[in-house]
């Protein structure tokens, strides 16, 4: 176990080698001295610019400033809000007005789609006038704030309304990084390609972590899976991590010598690996390790697969990593036995603080860990459906509510209905995940036409308002949205249909 003291998060880049490269963004290479001296002069500016615990949101692609934001926030005892940048102006919207950001550091082009209105009091700021801005200044001293304070808030979708805010404490983060630098055995030669959205709990772990270790983090966009590869060729990378879908495009291809020498490690989260996939990884990278893992962002990471099991227990999501402790709970709040199937239910120190100004659904998924947790305290309910083996590895089974996990994303059908009657061209809609081999889940949206539209009018009207991954793959047409005998759709009973019809076996 490694050591368990946290500390505050913006800690986490000192102690290592000043001229030890740190991050790698296009051309230019930031030593660990010079990355603190951007995180110190950042946070001086925003200490100066906004009160204590305000909120800072952030609408980057993989910039320098991007990168640096995370901790530069925290230094300057101030609240990051990171925001996906596929996310388009409404969902953008709800996230500056729920969050109450004072600040939102965006490029041009996004600050350009924005209307007058969505900015809910924001200052927003252009990432080129914030770099002019705080250049000048004098490097920060890092902080002395409680390891309890909280520090991020990680938008994500639920499955009865709209993004809800995830509040993360410093803790949570350095214990995060902590915890996965230990069990992935990263050191100060790994160089990460950093492919996941900043935004996400797993895709800026791949920033923390790798610094935690002392390594060095190159960040990058791709338009193609084959970019990926050219990036691992070319930065020499040994770690990269990856959703389903993004692997099940990089083993469809020739990997040429050049990037699989460096190679050590690939990670695996935001869904289940599937066997076939994993043969079909083995067979490219016979000499790399594969980390089958499981997270939620209300308790960042729970599980990981040791890489020498996973040929074996091809399926498996492991045992709960350092600083976790994760039990199977039946429906009667007994610990399930060995292949009962239970819920997933995560204690310890790397739980959230809850949702940011939502009591309710706080109550409804951060509730008292069972009486025979060894942690005790608050834990985190996932909504997952597992199962431990026999051998104590644990199995996922599936979701207990109805959010949708597609390319790795969770996503709200609450959100997409509400886009689609939004649009006042249908009179009803029900959105819901089936199976799809290659997204994990594919959205279906049934929807009652407004007479006279049709499926290109939707289509057209939803792309205005939805980031792509939001869009659904299949509109189905109905007449009338079939309904239970209490009025409200019948979700199980559409389910069934469209994977009838689909013929396509349950998930």
């Amino acid at each position: 176990m490694p050591e368990a003291e946290p500390r505050p998060i913006d800690h986490l880049t000192l102690g290592h080698a000043d001229d030890a490269p740190a991050l790698v963004v296009g051309d230019a290479t930031l030593d660990y001295a010079g990355l603190n001296r951007r995180i110190g002069r950042l946070a001086s500016w925003l200490a100066s610019t906004l009160p204590l615990g305000a909120r800072v949101a952030s609408w980057l692609p993989k910039s320098e400033l991007a990168c640096v934001l995370p901790l530069a926030v925290a230094r300057a005892r101030l609240v990051h809000v990171p925001v996906n940048p596929v996310l388009r102006r409404a969902q953008v919207a709800h996230i500056l007005k729920d969050s109450g950001a004072g600040l939102l550091i965006a490029n041009a082009s996004r600050l350009a789609s924005l209307e007058p209105d969505d900015g809910h009091g924001a200052h927003c700021m252009s990432d080129s006038d914030v770099i002019v801005a705080s250049d000048g200044c004098v490097t920060m001293d890092p902080s002395c704030v409680s390891v309890d304070q909280l520090a991020a808030l990680f938008y994500t979708s639920g499955s009865t309304g709209r993004p809800k805010g995830v509040m993360l404490s410093h803790a949570n983060l350095w214990l995060g990084a902590v915890s996965v630098a230990h069990y992935l055995q990263l050191s100060g030669d790994d160089r990460v390609l950093a492919v996941l959205p900043l935004a996400f709990d797993y895709g800026q772990n791949q920033l923390l972590s790798a610094w935690a270790a002392g390594a060095c983090v190159v960040p990058h966009d791709y338009l193609l899976p084959r970019d990926v590869v050219r990036a691992v060729a070319r930065h020499r990378i040994t770690t990269l991590a990856g959703v389903p879908p993004l692997w099940r495009q990089l083993a469809a291809l020739d990997w040429p010598d050049q990037a699989l020498a460096p190679l050590q490690r690939v990670t695996n989260s935001g869904g289940a690996l599937d066997e076939a996939l994993v043969r079909r990884l083995r067979g490219l990278m016979p000499m790399v390790d594969i980390h089958a893992m499981y997270g939620l962002t209300e308790a960042f990471r729970s599980t990981s697969l040791d890489p020498a099991l996973i040929d074996a227990h091809p399926t498996s999501i492991g045992c709960a990593i350092p600083f976790a402790e994760v039990m199977v709970v039946r429906d009667d709040g007994a610990q399930a036995g060995p292949d009962e199937e239970g819920e997933l239910v995560h204690a310890g120190p790397l739980v959230a603080l809850g949702y940011w100004r939502d009591a309710e659904r706080t109550a409804e998924r951060f509730r008292p860990a069972p009486a025979f947790s060894n942690f005790g305290g608050t834990a985190v309910w996932s909504g997952d459906r597992v199962r431990r083996d026999a051998t104590r590895l644990l199995h996922f089974v599936g979701r207990r509510d109805a959010m949708i996990k597609t390319a790795g994303t969770r996503v709200s059908p609450h959100e997409i209905e509400e886009a689609a009657l939004g649009t006042r061209l249908v009179t009803d809609a029900v959105a819901l995940g089936l199976p799809d081999e290659n997204l994990g889940q594919a959205i279906h949206l049934v929807v009652s036409p407004v007479a006279g539209r049709d499926s290109a009018d939707l289509m057209a009207a939803l792309a205005r308002d939805l980031p792509n991954f939001m869009l659904p793959r299949v509109v189905h047409w109905r007449d009338q949205v079939p309904t239970n005998a209490n009025g409200k759709a019948d979700r199980s009973a559409i389910y069934q249909e469209l994977l009838a019809l689909s013929d396509k076996p349950a998930a």
